[in-house]
């Protein structure tokens, strides 16, 4: 019998484009694919959308999160700051094994908000150095 996976995808979560005209892209995102504007942290630099049951989070590379993600969209930076998988269940000791087994490290488990709420989720490289989150479900409220 083969035993489950220790990460089992659901689905994606959100992804997180970094932009140099957020207008443009929350006009693009809203008026032309119909993406409501769901959260906005201004104080940061953080626009999330509403995509189905998944997010579109849109950051400034001009703000305080974008800046943490190197140079702006074009030759020599990214736009794409990480994309976010939703896992279950979320055994943060059963995933860190299996990441382990694969020599892939993972940083630390942080409460982070996501398509479904603020849950557990946790953060690795893929082999292209593309970052990839992997979020659990929702806090019990």
């Amino acid at each position: 019998m083969q035993s489950e996976h220790p990460i089992a995808v659901r689905g994606l979560d959100h992804i997180v484009l970094r932009v140099a005209d957020l207008d443009a892209m929350i006009a693009f995102y809203g008026e032309v694919l119909g993406c409501r504007v769901e959260r906005r942290l201004d104080e940061i630099g953080l626009v999330q959308l509403r995509a189905g049951h998944s997010l579109i989070d849109l950051v400034p590379v001009d703000s305080q999160l974008g800046r943490e993600g190197g140079a702006a969209p074009g030759v020599g930076g990214r736009n794409l700051d990480h994309l976010c998988l939703r896992v279950e269940p979320f055994d943060e000791a059963a995933i860190r094994r299996h990441l382990a087994s694969h020599g892939v490290p993972a940083g630390p488990v942080e409460s982070r908000y996501g398509a479904e709420g603020d849950g557990p989720s946790i953060y690795l490289l893929d082999p292209e150095r593309n970052m990839v989150e992997l979020k659990g479900a929702p806090y019990a409220r």
